[in-house]
């Protein structure tokens, strides 16, 4: 059965370069804070939390934005260090549920993105025009700040396939047990972590029922990053205290930078311009359209009969590992919105094309009563044993490697008597 969906996405097709790039941090300065007139904005004075160097993890950054490819990019910011006053004054005109606190934590990675990174910065405003419109959808249907809509840069720089080393994926970077406890599935054939529409929605699901834990956007974004646990922990160590900058230093040094790169990442996306950060050229963008199916499908069926190259089949359909969509269930197959009615007129070919191959090839009996063992004899199950000239039962039994006692309770004997040509039931 094929069902086409009416949903037309718009798929970003791009190359993600996994070299790391390492970079030297440097030294954020200690300026002097002017408290803002608007409450509405939150400026911690360094005096009042001995913030150093050593408690920031700015290893997130670096990691995430080394996934950007900023091959055809030539950024250059303007690397003019502002006054506090200016950034400041930024995050209290954005129209925010979520507070942004300024902070020197928050400008010391503020500085790593707009003047020490403008070249990822630039890949990633223009990432943000393919994801941004699916994430705020999703994010609007479930009565969430659209501003969580940047939490996918923390965690994978917007790179949807993007896998870490501990085991987490996809846009969201959900950890295969968090994942299937949302609904996505994760097995050896599909891992729904990497589909960008399911992902987005269960990381939708899971935000809400964090918030309807804590009623804290910030502790929700702190917990997104850490898990409940370690947030339930520093609320306790903190004296009960549930403000983020309060269990601050109890939180995980990952965590403690969380929050503050998040405010970053806001800034920088919605003020590259004022930072002369220039939009990268546009990747190769592809109207894709959606198709069900509840049939096993190798997607090299689909490329050798419609021409779709599988590197391209395989950038729209990410999620399934082997290049299979299992069956037995609808599964969605993504194809160029030009290609669909060549599938739909091909359906049949394309299912049975080298179908013995690719997807009929897996056993699914095997009659263990046809192997032999060593001996010649059936290794397990039940079988029949013809009565020949000079069997008699012990010699039966000492060949079948069982006893007397047996082949008479298997054969409702009730003496030693056989004859030839007689049949007798065994089992191994």
């Amino acid at each position: 059965m094929v069902k086409k969906f009416s949903y037309i996405i718009l798929l970003l097709i791009s190359s993600i370069s996994l070299s790391a790039q390492e970079v030297e941090p440097q030294a954020i300065e200690a300026d002097t804070l002017a408290f803002a007139e608007d409450t509405s904005i939150v400026v911690m004075k360094d005096s009042v939390v001995p913030y150093t160097q050593d408690d920031l993890d700015k290893r997130i950054v670096d990691y995430t934005l080394s996934w950007l490819d900023t091959t055809d990019c030539s950024a250059v910011a303007d690397t003019t260090r502002l006054p506090d006053s200016v950034y400041i004054a930024r995050l209290r005109s954005l129209p925010y549920i979520i507070e942004m606190p300024y902070n020197q934590i928050v400008r010391g990675f503020i500085d790593m993105y707009v003047l020490r990174r403008p070249r990822q910065v630039a890949r990633l405003r223009t990432l943000s025009g393919f994801y941004f419109p699916l994430f705020e959808e999703k994010l609007h249907q479930y009565g969430l700040p659209e501003e969580l809509k940047y939490l996918p840069i923390i965690e994978s720089g917007l790179n949807p396939t993007a896998y870490s080393p501990v085991g987490a994926a996809g846009l969201w970077q959900f950890m295969p047990r968090t994942a299937k406890n949302s609904g996505l599935e994760v097995n050896s054939l599909v891992d729904e972590r990497l589909d960008p529409i399911k992902a987005t929605d269960a990381a939708c699901r899971f935000l809400r029922s964090l918030y309807v834990i804590y009623g804290d956007w910030n502790l929700v974004i702190a917990a997104y990053n850490c898990g409940p646990g370690n947030i339930n922990k520093a609320i306790r160590r903190a004296n009960g205290k549930r403000d983020f900058w309060d269990i601050w230093p109890y939180l995980p040094r990952e965590t403690r930078s969380y929050l503050p790169i998040f405010i970053a990442a806001n800034y920088a996306l919605n003020f590259a311009d004022e930072h002369n950060i220039c939009m990268t050229p546009l990747p190769i963008t592809l109207a894709a359209d959606t198709i069900l199916t509840d049939r096993r499908l190798h997607l090299l069926q689909v490329s050798e009969i419609t021409g779709i190259p599988m590197t391209e089949l395989r950038r729209l359909n990410p999620q399934y590992r082997m290049d299979v969509l299992p069956g037995s269930k609808p599964y969605a197959l993504c194809l160029p919105i030009d290609m669909t009615g060549a599938f739909i007129m091909h359906e049949d070919t394309i299912y049975k094309h080298k179908a013995d191959t690719l997807i009929n090839n897996r056993r699914e009996v095997i009659d263990m009563a046809q192997k032999l063992d060593a001996d010649g004899l059936p290794a397990t199950g039940a079988y029949t044993y013809t009565v020949k000239k000079g069997d008699t039962l012990g010699a039966i039994a000492k060949k079948h490697k069982t006893t007397v006692a047996k082949i008479k309770k298997w054969n409702h004997l009730k003496s030693d008597m056989i004859s030839i040509g007689q049949k007798l039931k065994m089992f191994r």
